[in-house]
């Protein structure tokens, strides 16, 4: 019985130990695609818990009446290079990302990072058809 218990408390730290550490927690906004509409670009951000749980979110305010319009989903835990699946149901938006300390990245579903037209800037556009589909994460 004392094996038994030794073994568990082994398994449990071994577990502890090999879990993917989160590269900051907190909300980060950030913005991938670059917005032209007159109805208001939504403005993107995540938030990463303690426990690894990543909520992703927007906030977009429509300019010609004023109105807010918010919606936050969990996108499950945290893991190195893991591409997270992000489904807004408002809009019926389906994107997959992944991130690390300083960046975000709009991959496809097997994580290759997407190079896209809307991923320029107004800037870029003139020089570029595609752009990588990248973003710096703000506090």
């Amino acid at each position: 019985m004392k094996k038994f218990f030794s073994i568990m408390i082994l398994c449990i730290s071994i577990l502890s130990f090999a879990q993917v550490k989160v590269p900051f927690t907190g909300h980060r906004s950030f913005d991938i695609m670059e917005g032209y509409s007159g109805t208001g670009t939504p403005h993107y951000y995540l938030d990463v818990k303690k426990n690894g749980d990543v909520f992703f979110g927007y906030v977009q305010v429509n300019q010609a009446n004023g109105k807010e319009t918010t919606e936050e989903i969990n996108a499950g835990k945290y893991g190195a290079n893991k591409v997270m699946k992000v489904h807004f149901k408002k809009f019926d938006e389906t994107f997959f990302v992944k991130f690390d300390k300083n960046k975000i990245f709009m991959t496809d579903e097997k994580g290759n990072i997407q190079n896209l037209e809307g991923c320029c800037s107004s800037s870029e556009s003139m020089d570029k058809e595609t752009c990588t589909c990248e973003s710096g994460l703000y506090e």
